[in-house]
């Protein structure tokens, strides 16, 4: 499906970095400048369906608000469901919600209380993996549903800062590209 071959390197080369954003002392990974390239964008999208096209995911989690983008797509690639987990008030129905610590402050993120069933398999998708808070609140709220299988992936992960450490043990972790 890719329209040029491209090489994973060109890949990490095509994600810029964001000094002191959201706050000062972060270096922000903007995938944004990756995923404008449509080579970029098919590249990531066909590698992560390669991994996960024969593990019977019927939906996929996208956390907000860039695990929007590509888990869309990979729901769509995958024939399965989407479902969004979003900040407090953004969902129009019922929700039960997660807090959870981030690098640089604390958050909230919801589910509708009806996105998931026991017979589902679920992926959980996120743009990046830092200190894990994020993926932690998320995979919480999908254990409460009880569903038959979970798999955690990002298009990027911060090895430096150990977040694939508190989730490794319970999940499939599955990261594109890893800094």
């Amino acid at each position: 499906m890719n329209s040029k071959q491209i090489s994973i390197d060109e890949v990490k080369a095509s994600i810029r970095d964001v000094v002191d954003f959201p706050k000062e002392g972060i270096v922000f990974k903007d995938i944004t400048t990756a995923i404008k390239d449509p080579a970029v964008l098919v590249y990531c999208v066909d590698e992560l369906y390669e991994y996960y096209k024969d593990k019977g995911i019927t939906k996929v989690i996208g956390i907000e608000s860039r695990g929007f983008i590509l888990g869309s797509v990979l729901a769509y690639r995958l024939n399965a469901g989407f479902v969004p987990v979003r900040k407090p008030g953004k969902l129009p129905a019922e929700t039960i919600q997660e807090s959870y610590d981030l690098e640089y402050g604390t958050d909230t993120i919801e589910i509708h209380k009806d996105a998931l069933n026991k017979e589902d398999v679920v992926l959980i998708h996120d743009d990046l993996l830092a200190t894990g808070g994020t993926v932690c609140a998320a995979t919480s709220l999908v254990d409460k549903f009880g569903v038959k299988k979970s798999y955690v992936n990002f298009m990027v992960e911060l090895d430096f800062l150990k977040g694939r450490e508190r989730i490794e043990d319970k999940y499939d972790v599955y990261s594109l590209l890893r800094f």
